[in-house]
């Protein structure tokens, strides 16, 4: 059986806001409310909660590659994943690897984002057709794009370079703020 509708639906920005606990107290608190005396938002928090759980444990699998928040790296170090990091300079290029021990990798791609409304990410990997991610987040007043390529792929590459490029989009049309590159070295067994 489910729920009725809402009158007011919470959007799902503030319920993933909520579950992250990045609401102000009064926010909070309003959400609180709403949550326990709406079933409808109730079940949607829950769906969100159990794709988010989904999502998480692929990570831990390292078997996605994706863009994401650093508030979503910090939860999953929080939980006791071991994550290897690196931070690659707007243009700049990194010596990278990835070892048995490490659950998680990402790099933070410093990059000029002020004032960019929507960013593309296309990833040059050899041998393979660009992959272009789309309207991917990014934190602009910290200057940083966290990227997490699939851990269990890099895993079991050998040594290669890969280049990423961060595209801002807007109705000017595309420029490119900034290109990386990563030299990867295969982890010795």
């Amino acid at each position: 059986m489910s729920a009725p509708p809402c009158a007011a639906p919470l959007d799902e920005r503030t319920l993933v806001e909520y579950w992250l606990g990045e609401l102000p107290d009064d926010a909070e608190a309003a959400v609180d409310e709403h949550i326990l005396g709406c079933g409808h938002c109730s079940a949607r928090l829950g769906e969100l909660v159990a794709l988010a759980g989904g999502i998480r444990e692929a990570f831990r699998r390292g078997g996605l590659q994706a863009v994401v928040g650093d508030a979503f790296v910090r939860r999953l170090a929080e939980q006791g994943l071991r994550v290897r990091e690196y931070r690659v300079p707007c243009n700049g290029a990194v010596d990278c690897t990835v070892t048995p021990e490490d659950d998680l990798v990402v790099s933070r791609l410093e990059a000029p984002l002020a004032g960019v409304s929507r960013l593309d990410v296309v990833v040059h990997a050899p041998g393979l057709p660009d992959e272009v991610q789309q309207d991917v987040p990014f934190d602009a007043e910290r200057g940083e794009v966290v990227y997490a390529p699939n851990t269990a792929e890099l895993r079991a590459a050998p040594s290669f370079r890969l280049r990423l490029e961060l595209i801002a989009v807007d109705d000017g049309g595309r420029r490119v703020i900034g290109d990386y590159t990563f030299n990867h070295t295969a982890h010795e067994a």
